[in-house]
């Protein structure tokens, strides 16, 4: 009997595979933290293209295989995908998603992805779109002409006013608290020391604030929650269709669980939405022809008004830029499972308990997939490219049924927020600052992107008002 099959006990066929694919060598405990810690998306990407398409890391009691090529990833999130579950590093952020659709598992997930489905399907999120544009009119109104600014900042604003409205039906523009509350939750997972090292429970500063915000984010959305039930009326926020979502057998979800989907929902819809956009400002910065191509297709397509749900269809080239932006730097930057059961991956043997990571920084990236794949080219997506792509060589929002819920939201959101920001301004980088790539749970530029605003010749000057008129 060989050894592969004496230790795990598997039979003929994964007593055939290699036991373990090949990686850069680490330090005794340590494994490759250091080499990981110290540039960690450059790092996953040398590893993949030394050693191949499964990569053997470890960490402190840990072993992770890195996945690079497309089709294993699918066989992950898609073919064998009842063999795996969110990965640990994942699971440590149930203090603030509960059994969310991001942390849940089996049964309970399935309930609540039936229920939570129907208030993002395409028609639904359409409803959302004027309040997507009015946030984005709202913020162009306090831009002037020549200024600087952290646009990355501004786009975490925005996106949470866009979520607080769409989940809650809450204007946090008006309710400066509310916005507060929600961006202190979730900057503190956007520190990779808090979200991958030490645990909330420990006396740091940002620890305590952090959960004193998560004790007012319960009791902010407690509130709403038991308003909204007291009230005979739906509202069109997602609070109201959640509250209405009902099984076969007439049953609900119960207060925790529209608690812990709506917080879910909150991160997964600000954050990475507002890092898309923050990425697109930046490149279109970097690249006047595609700005001046983009700002050709909204003065075709919109002649000066802010853009509707109808204008989307025609606004091909915003949507090129989203999905290249995406491709570049996308904001979920890397998917983790985690083995439920020995079994093989790319012909190596995967023991129960592996952790792996799907990295689409990586992945989209790879020369096998893209020409020139470092270079920002929009046009790359005309002519139906992605759908000539192997499944999983692009695959920004994840796959599988697992596969992120709000997609269709997201997209809507950062195209017509991009369309109604260009109409009006173009960027420009400012001059010497180093842009560092964050990646926690969400890849996040440090110290942010700071740009000089340049109002565009002829734009006009909308206030909120003109959405009306």
């Amino acid at each position: 009997m060989s050894l592969a099959r004496f230790l795990f006990g598997q039979g003929k066929r994964l007593a055939t595979l290699q036991p373990i694919p090949p990686g850069p060598r680490g330090l005794p405990l340590l494994g490759n933290t250091l080499q990981y810690t110290r540039d960690p998306l450059g790092f996953l990407t040398r590893c993949a293209r030394e050693y191949g398409d499964v990569v053997r890391l470890t960490g402190p009691g840990r072993v992770f295989h890195l996945v690079s090529r497309p089709d294993l990833i699918e066989q992950v999130l898609r073919g064998d995908h009842r063999h795996f579950v969110k990965w640990e590093l994942l699971r440590a952020t149930s203090r603030v998603f509960g059994s969310g659709l991001l942390t849940s598992e089996g049964d309970l997930w399935k309930r609540q992805r039936r229920l939570a489905n129907p208030s993002f399907s395409r028609q639904q999120v359409l409803t959302y779109a004027d309040g997507m544009v009015d946030a984005a009119v709202r913020l162009t109104d306090t831009w002037r002409d020549g200024e600087t600014r952290v646009v990355s900042d501004d786009m975490v604003r925005l996106t949470l006013a866009v979520v607080a409205r769409a989940l809650f039906g809450v204007d946090v523009g008006a309710d400066r608290g509310t916005g507060e509350v929600l961006g202190a939750v979730l900057d503190y997972y956007g520190d990779p020391l808090n979200s991958l090292v030490l645990p909330a429970w420990l006396p740091t500063p940002a620890a305590r604030r952090f959960r004193r915000a998560v004790q007012a984010l319960d009791q902010f959305i407690g509130g709403l929650i038991e308003a909204r039930r007291a009230r005979a009326e739906e509202g069109g926020d997602l609070l109201s269709r959640l509250l209405a979502a009902r099984d076969d057998d007439g049953t609900g979800m119960t207060d925790r669980q529209l608690r812990d989907e709506l917080v879910t929902m909150a991160f997964a819809g600000h954050k990475t939405s507002a890092a898309a956009l923050s990425y697109c400002l930046y490149l279109l910065a970097q690249d006047p022809k595609a700005d001046a191509r983009l700002a050709e297709e909204l003065d075709a397509v919109l002649g000066g008004r802010p853009p509707t749900a109808d204008d989307l269809p025609r606004l091909t080239y915003a949507e090129w830029v989203v999905k290249e932006a995406l491709r570049l730097y996308p904001p979920s930057w890397g998917i983790g499972r985690e083995a439920l059961t020995d079994g093989e991956l790319g012909g190596y043997f995967l023991p129960k308990g592996t952790q792996v990571l799907l990295p689409q920084y990586v992945v989209h990236r790879d020369p096998r997939w893209f020409a020139e794949p470092e270079r920002f080219r929009p046009e790359r997506w005309a002519d139906d490219a992605e759908k000539r792509l192997p499944r999983c060589a692009y695959f920004p929002f994840g796959d599988g049924p697992r596969g992120c819920i709000g997609s269709h939201f997201a997209m809507t959101e950062v195209v017509l927020i991009l369309a109604t920001l260009a109409q009006r301004f173009r960027w420009t980088p400012v001059p010497g600052r180093r842009v560092r790539l964050v990646p926690s749970i969400t890849l996040w530029p440090k110290p942010g992107l700071a740009m000089v605003l340049r109002r565009r010749d002829g734009a006009l000057r909308p206030t909120g008002a003109d959405r009306k008129g």
